[in-house]
């Protein structure tokens, strides 16, 4: 009796995942099949449905996705102002289910920094732009004494190109320069991760590009791990990395490289379109892809050698 070798590979290679380090141990960020559901009159709604996601120190990275697919609520689970259902979330070694009300303080305070969508947010209206950035090196402890922290927080607004502002109140700011004051003020605790909800939401596209510029100056000069979220496709466009979520779950990539013409030296930007495959091993197929096959309900699959086909159900016809 022979042995089928492509049995034999199959079973080498489920022994090699067993011995596989943990999920996401060298990732900064780690969503585990993170669930998060709300109740609203008796009515539950699953924002997150075993939502996994893995970040690395260094990124700049978009999440993008329709209303109501989940982004948001993950970005609050991530910026410790929500609490996942169920599930693992670990963010710079710190476990975002086990923390105190006190330890999740610190964590804003230390850990992340957030950029809201909406400038007023992001700033207090009574003090100038310096003071602004100040101001949570004060709440942390950290910086050092008073001339230390701000000498730290004109660097920041020198950094983000806003230094001529920082005796401006916001209201003596435009909407472009609060943003990148708010950066500012968003680093200004150090962070191992800078987030922001739609930061340009409000913004034309000029200046919206000035605000990634500001982003990327962050995540290059300072190392900061960068993650976005954004419906504008011209920021989602300049990440190396985007992940989309689709009813609450991480459903495609595009990861996007460098590649240099031999013969012309030119550099062009080459974009690759990824489906994401959970923890579970489900995967969400473009819904462009399976409407120009016709498929639904189940499709058919075959594996060979070296990969997966997935073609159309052709047990029976289908209306």
């Amino acid at each position: 009796m022979t042995t089928d070798p492509t049995l034999a590979e199959l079973a080498d290679r489920a022994t090699a995942s067993r011995d596989r380090p943990a999920y996401g141990h060298d990732a900064l960020i780690t969503c585990d099949r993170l669930v998060r559901i709300f109740s609203a009159d008796g009515v539950e709604v699953q924002a997150l449905q075993g939502l996994d996601l893995l970040v690395r120190e260094g990124e700049l990275m978009a999440l993008v996705g329709a209303s109501g697919s989940g982004k948001s609520t993950l970005m609050n689970i991530l910026a410790g102002l929500d609490t996942p259902t169920a599930g693992a979330a670990r963010v710079a070694g710190r476990d975002l289910l086990a923390m105190t009300a006190k330890d999740r303080l610190a964590y804003r305070r230390t850990v992340v920094g957030f950029v809201w969508q909406q400038t007023s947010r992001n700033l207090m209206p009574y003090l100038t732009a310096a003071q602004n950035v100040t101001l949570p090196m004060q709440l942390s402890g950290t910086g050092g004494r008073r001339a230390a922290r701000a000498e730290r927080a004109l660097e920041l607004l020198d950094l983000m190109g806003v230094a001529d502002c920082r005796d401006r109140r916001p209201q003596q700011m435009s909407g472009g320069q609060q943003q990148r004051v708010a950066i500012a003020v968003a680093l200004a605790g150090n962070p191992s991760v800078l987030l922001a909800d739609e930061p340009t939401g409000e913004l034309d596209s000029h200046t919206a590009e000035q605000i990634f510029a500001a982003f990327r100056t962050a995540n290059e000069h300072l190392g900061t791990t960068v993650v976005i979220v954004t419906h504008d496709q011209a920021v989602a466009g300049e990440v190396r990395r985007t992940v989309a979520i689709r009813d609450g779950r991480t459903s495609t990539e595009v990861l996007r490289r460098s590649e240099v013409d031999a013969e012309t030296g030119h550099e062009t930007v080459v974009a690759r379109e990824y489906a994401m495959l959970d923890r579970a091993g489900r995967l969400q197929l473009p819904a462009d892809y399976t409407a120009a096959l016709g498929m639904r309900d189940r499709v058919a699959l075959e594996l060979e050698s070296d990969h997966i086909a997935v073609r159309p159900d052709d047990s029976e016809p289908q209306d």
